[in-house]
């Protein structure tokens, strides 16, 4: 019971926290300024991603900001309802990983440490890596995985 609940409390926080991130650069949490957000808007999100990808042309930057925004939120939301786990997870640990290694470029590798970015990439490793997802849409699709660690 408890690898169950470590897996699916895992999968929760990873997916809210990527779902928050993203929606945040789009204002859904309220305007820039407010003690609870990040961004507020794209302007400031984007703003923030030149700065950590100075060594792109600004419109391949971009393009990267909104495709990484796109991953986040769509990652996010698959990990919370557990559908397409194990791809979500991997795809976030990539994202998660490039964000980390480009903090580390812009700012040195105490940035993505301290703000645990690597950490962050390394739970969803580590949740691609677990075999099967109880209490997951994966779970209701796939009865095979009902069954704990039937499905690697």
């Amino acid at each position: 019971m408890l690898p169950s609940f470590a897996k699916f409390y895992l999968r929760l926080a990873m997916g809210i926290s990527y779902t928050v991130f993203g929606l945040d650069r789009l204002g859904v949490w309220g305007p820039y300024g407010k003690p609870w957000v990040s961004w507020g808007d794209w302007q400031h999100f984007s703003a923030r991603a030149h700065q950590l990808m100075f060594f792109l042309p600004y419109g391949v930057a971009e393009t990267f900001a909104v495709v990484a925004t796109m991953f986040e939120i769509s990652c996010g939301i698959l990990l919370t309802i557990g559908l397409f786990t194990r791809w979500a997870a991997f795809a976030s640990c990539g994202l998660s990983f490039c964000f980390g290694i480009c903090m580390a470029i812009t700012e040195g590798i105490t940035s993505p440490l301290g703000y645990s970015v690597f950490a962050v990439s390394a739970a969803s490793l580590l949740l691609a890596s677990l075999p099967g997802y109880r209490w997951s849409v994966d779970a209701l699709l796939q009865p095979q995985v009902r069954a704990e660690g039937s499905l690697a």
